[in-house]
């Protein structure tokens, strides 16, 4: 079963109404550009609201959810992430922390557990450089209560020792790939998958393992940020994959892709050697 795309009007209405709250927020430090920020909820079993310079921005935001992207000023805002019932903002679940927004970026901030299992929340910059044609990009986060994680795809670890909150980036070419996600050193049982994701061509798609191991709520989420071969403020979308959709999609990095590659660069070489032949003649 394929991952839910996060659509509908409850989704929409969400953030809208963020973006509406912070546009009216002062960001400290401002310097008159812009940045993108989405927010993801990466906590299981916590409804929350979320404030941002102590006025609420979400309203019941719940698990597995990925608001924005928002278009923000630069600058810094103070977030605090309480219980849904909470009148304000002075006893949070998670923060106050600080998020420092540079003009021109692209950020996500999650709430998520820690590699304890204890809330917190971690700021990441998504890499919207431009990409080479017939290419797309792929960052795999870990932002779940889970031990260090290998990616496998093809038998093989392709990503080794992925712990919380880290990440790693590649550009890979365009395709869909099955690969699984497991204990570092292990190869089985898979944590998630096997299952497919899209490498698309010049979108930043990331994919993110959030949920519990010990809780038996480990999960994915997925952002996509397109335009990376044109234009670098791009567009985004999410994906949520829940507890019971564990094989619905994956933490993707190719080993298959990476055979694709270099297939595809040997036949460039080879038609260039014919032509170098035919030249001679």
């Amino acid at each position: 079963m394929r991952a839910r795309l996060l659509t509908g009007t409850a989704a929409g209405a969400m953030a809208l109404g963020l973006v509406a709250t912070l546009a009216a927020l002062p960001a400290t430090a401002a310097t008159g550009s812009t940045a993108k920020l989405s927010v993801l909820h990466g906590v299981p079993d916590l409804t929350v609201d979320v404030y941002v310079n102590g006025e609420r921005t979400l309203d019941d935001f719940t698990p597995g959810t990925l608001a924005g992207p928002l278009e923000l000023p630069a600058g810094t805002y103070t977030v605090a992430i309480t219980a849904s019932d909470a009148a304000d903002a002075s006893a949070p679940a998670i923060g106050p922390v600080d998020l420092t927004l540079a003009g021109g970026m692209d950020y996500t901030a999650v709430a998520h557990l820690g590699a304890s299992g204890d809330p917190t929340a971690t700021l990441f910059t998504n890499d919207t450089s431009a990409t080479a044609a017939g290419e797309g990009r792929l960052t795999v986060r870990h932002v779940a209560a889970a031990p260090g994680v290998d990616v496998l795809a093809g038998g093989a670890a392709v990503v080794s020792n992925l712990t919380n909150p880290n990440e790693q980036t590649l550009d890979l070419p365009a395709g869909t790939v099955s690969a699984s996600v497991v204990a570092t050193g292990t190869t089985e049982p898979a944590l998630l998958g096997p299952a497919d994701v899209a490498v698309t061509e010049g979108a930043l798609t990331v994919v993110y393992a959030w949920g519990s191991a010990e809780a038996g709520n480990l999960a994915l989420a997925t952002q996509t940020v397109s335009g990376l071969h044109s234009d670098p403020s791009a567009v985004q979308a999410g994906q949520v994959g829940l507890a019971a959709d564990q094989r619905s999609t994956v933490l993707p990095v190719a080993l298959t892709m990476l055979v694709a590659a270099g297939l595809t660069g040997l036949a460039v070489a080879g038609r260039q050697v014919a032509r170098r032949a035919t030249a001679g003649r």
